[in-house]
């Protein structure tokens, strides 16, 4: 399987109606008609519910296909749009565009969250909107998607997003891990790594924002707030990669 002439429609499903109508509305803005609607189905089957429903299988084996010909599309577009970059730049390059975080924000936007099959207890744990479920969910989507209608039309699911918006997806904060980068500065410049600190955690329970600062060696080098102690920590490590750009040093710097 995998190319575009063997792709068959396969006209039985095991779905109830209102699956396939669920399904069928996400496709719909995508402009693409998936011929099994089974296999499309297992793309959004967490471990979770496969264990709770005692399912033979769930989405784990399409995560990691899908894993490979995002991989593979990235690729082919970084090479063919980046000609000036060298095999390193390019690796960084492509490394970022399919981390978990891009990959869990592009599902997130895509609505993958909505149709998900969880188990009871991630979906009361929010993983619906848990960034690393809905980039595995992506991948196995993809993975789904090549195996069903070959590599043109997995790829035509990535394009409109990490394909042709990756100089965008590259420089928006939300889409940076600015926490490796900084460690590997860090440790590049002073041999040693940053260590986090939270210095407040304000508001109710449902609505707390943290603000966390980054330390070097003891000194404080930034400081940054979010609505969960990972954004601050990321905020706190851009504010210390700017401070390391411009070459100076000390307490201070804030990301907000």
């Amino acid at each position: 399987m995998g190319s575009d002439e063997e792709s068959l429609p396969k006209p039985d499903s095991s779905l109830s109606e209102e699956r396939l109508s669920q399904l069928r509305a996400f496709f719909n803005p995508l402009a693409i008609e998936p011929h099994d609607w089974d296999l499309i189905n297992l793309a959004f089957t967490h471990s979770s519910h496969a264990f709770e429903q005692v399912l033979p299988q769930d989405n784990e084996r399409l995560e990691f296909l899908g894993d490979a010909v995002i991989g593979l599309l990235v690729s082919l577009h970084l090479f063919s749009q980046r000609e000036g970059l060298s095999e390193g730049d390019l690796s960084k390059l492509k490394a970022q565009l399919v981390s978990r975080n891009v990959l869990g924000r592009l599902a997130l936007d895509m609505g993958i969250g909505e149709v998900m099959l969880l188990g009871r207890g991630e979906e009361q744990t929010g993983g619906r909107k848990r960034l690393s479920l809905l980039g595995s969910a992506l991948e196995a989507l993809v993975g789904a998607i090549y195996l069903d209608q070959g590599l043109s039309t997995a790829r035509s699911l990535i394009a409109p997003t990490l394909l042709h918006e990756h100089d965008t997806i590259t420089q928006h904060e939300a889409y940076q891990d600015y926490k490796s980068q900084l460690q590997e500065a860090v440790q590049r410049l002073h041999g040693t790594v940053p260590r986090y600190e939270t210095l407040e955690a304000s508001g109710p329970d449902h609505d707390k924002t943290f603000r966390v600062a980054v330390k070097i060696q003891g000194v404080t080098w930034g400081i940054g707030t979010g609505r969960r102690v990972k954004s601050a920590e990321n905020r706190a490590a851009r504010a210390a990669l700017e401070r390391i750009e411009v070459g100076s040093g000390g307490s201070g710097g804030s990301a907000s």
